[in-house]
C-alpha cells in the first residue's frame, strides 16, 4: 500500500533531512520533485497543485529557514498536510438515535460492494451489535446467493426476496423485519452496473427515499485511481453520499484515490479493505496513513492488529512457557498461526517504521506453511525435546512434511535460535516478553 509514492516522497524530502542549513531553492527543488512524485501516483492534478503550494508557503517561513533542523521541520509540514489532505480525524459511522440505522451501499459493479457490506455487517457484530444485511441488488444474478453465502460465514442474518422485482420495496420490508427482529442496524446492498448510468441513478434514488439512510455509504476500487473520484464526485453529486469506502488498498501501490477523493468530493474515507477475506476491513485513520506513506510506520495500527489476533489469557501462558524455558515446536507453530491471522505479513511489515526503505526482502508466506508442515511431522516427544532430532528422524520429517532435509535443518536452526534469544529473558522479573516472534 502507497508503495511507489512512499519511495519517492522519500526520495524527495531526504535531500533535505540532513540540512543543516536550507535556502528557498532548496525547497524549490523539493517541491518539483513531490509534485512529481504525486502526479505519478495518480492524484489529482488540483489536489496536488493545492497541496504543493500550502507546504510551499509554510516550508518558506522564516521560522523554518532559520531553525536547527529544517529538513525535520519541512518532513512535519509535508505530514500534517498530507492528515489534513485526508481529512486530519477518523469519521466514524453516524448511529442512528432510534435504531434500526439504516446504512445504504451504493458503488459500481466489480468494486467489491456486496462483500464490503458483509465485511461492514461483521464489523459491527464484533462491536456487540445486530447488523441484518438487506439484498437489494436485484440486476446481478448472483448477487442474492453471494449475500446469503457470506451472511452464513459470519453468523449475520439476511433479508432476500428472490422473486421480487423493486429493490424499494426489498429494503421496506427488510426494515419492517428488523424492527421486528431486533435489528439495530440495516446494511442494504443495493445494484450496480459497470458505468455510472441514468437508470441506476434513478433506482438508488428510490431505494434512498424509500428507506431514508442515516448513512449512504460509496463502495469505490482504490487500484482505478483517477476513476474513482471521477465516479465518487458523480454518485455524490447526483446521489449524495456520507462518506467512503476504498477498497482494494493492498494492492494500491499509488494511492492516488486516497489522496484525491476526498479533497474532491469534501467527503471523508470511513473504511479501507485491506484484502478479500472478511475480516479484511478497518477504519480509515487519515494521520497513521500519512505516516505510512511518509515512510514512519504505523504502530498503532500495528498493536490494534496484534492486539485482535493475541488473547491475554494466551499471552501470559505463553510468557510463563518461555520463562519456565518450555517453549516447544507447537508453541511456535501456534504463535506463526497468529502473526497470520494478523493480514498478509508485507501488509503487516509495512506498518514497522522504516520497514518501506528496506530493499530486497522477499516475503514468501509459503514459507510459514513449509514450517507448520514440518511441526505436524514430528511425534509429541520430538515437539518437545529438540535434542531428539537425529539425522534419521531429520529424513522422516522432511518425507512426511513433503520438505527437504534442508527445510527441516532450517526449521529446527532458528528455533534453536529462537530459544536461545527466549532465554535472556529467564529469571528476570518485571519484563513484558513480546506477544508474537517472527523468525
Amino acid at each position: 500500500m502507497f508503495e511507489n509514492i512512499s519511495d519517492k516522497l522519500d526520495a524527495a524530502l531526504k535531500k533535505i533531512k540532513g540540512r543543516g542549513l536550507l535556502k528557498e531553492e532548496d525547497i524549490d527543488a523539493a517541491m518539483k520533485e513531490i509534485r512529481l512524485a504525486l502526479l505519478e501516483a495518480d492524484v489529482n492534478f488540483k489536489v496536488v497543485k493545492d497541496l504543493v503550494e500550502k507546504i510551499k508557503s509554510k516550508a518558506v517561513g522564516k521560522e523554518v529557514l532559520e531553525s536547527l533542523t529544517p529538513g525535520q521541520q519541512v518532513v512535519k509540514i509535508v505530514n500534517d498536510e498530507l492528515c489534513d489532505l485526508l481529512g486530519r480525524s477518523t469519521s466514524r459511522i453516524a448511529l442512528a438515535p432510534n435504531p434500526p440505522t439504516v446504512i445504504m451501499m451504493i458503488g459500481l459493479q466489480g468494486s467489491g460492494k456486496t462483500t464490503t457490506s458483509a465485511k461492514l455487517a461483521r464489523y459491527f457484530k464484533k462491536e456487540g451489535r445486530r447488523p441484518l444485511l438487506a439484498a437489494c441488488d436485484l440486476q446481478r444474478p448472483a448477487a442474492i446467493d453471494q449475500l446469503i453465502a457470506l451472511g452464513k460465514q459470519i453468523d449475520v442474518a439476511v433479508y432476500a426476496s428472490r422473486d421480487a422485482k423493486d429493490p424499494v420495496l426489498v429494503a421496506r420490508d427488510a426494515l419492517a423485519k428488523s424492527r421486528a427482529a431486533a435489528h439495530d442496524i440495516v446494511i442494504i446492498d443495493t445494484a450496480g452496473r459497470l458505468h455510472v448510468d441514468e437508470s441506476l441513478m434513478q433506482e438508488l434514488k428510490k431505494v434512498k427515499e424509500g428507506v431514508a439512510p442515516k448513512e449512504t455509504l460509496l463502495v469505490a476500487d482504490s487500484m482505478t485511481g483517477q476513476d474513482a473520484v471521477t465516479i465518487a464526485k458523480h454518485f455524490n453529486d447526483q446521489i449524495g453520499i456520507d462518506g467512503i469506502i476504498l477498497t482494494k488498498m493492498d494492492g494500491d501501490a499509488r494511492g492516488g484515490a486516497a489522496l484525491s477523493i476526498r479533497a474532491v468530493t469534501q467527503k471523508p474515507i470511513k473504511f479501507i479493505g485491506l484484502g478479500e477475506k472478511i475480516d479484511m476491513l478497518e477504519p480509515f485513520h487519515p494521520d497513521r496513513i500519512a505516516s505510512r506513506i511518509l515512510g514512519m510506520g504505523d504502530v498503532l495500527s500495528l498493536i490494534e492488529q496484534a492486539q485482535k489476533s493475541f488473547d491475554q489469557k494466551e499471552a501470559e501462558t505463553l510468557q510463563k512457557r518461555i520463562l519456565e524455558d518450555s517453549f516447544t515446536f507447537d508453541d511456535l507453530k501456534e504463535q506463526l498461526k497468529k502473526v497470520r491471522s494478523m493480514g498478509p505479513l508485507e501488509s503487516v511489515l509495512g506498518m514497522i517504521p522504516g520497514f518501506n526503505k528496506v530493499k530486497n526482502i522477499t516475503v514468501d508466506e509459503r514459507e510459514f506453511v513449509k514450517v507448520e508442515a514440518v511441526i505436524n511431522s514430528m511425534t509429541a516427544r520430538e515437539k518437545a525435546n529438540h535434542n531428539l532430532l537425529n539425522g534419521s528422524r531429520r529424513k522422516r520429517i522432511a518425507l512426511g512434511s513433503g520438505t527437504t532435509v534442508a527445510d527441516v535443518n532450517r526449521v529446527i536452526k532458528q528455533y534453536v535460535e529462537l530459544k536461545k534469544m527466549l532465554k535472556m529473558f529467564k529469571g528476570k522479573k518485571n519484563i513484558k516478553l513480546p506477544k508474537f516472534f517472527c523468525l
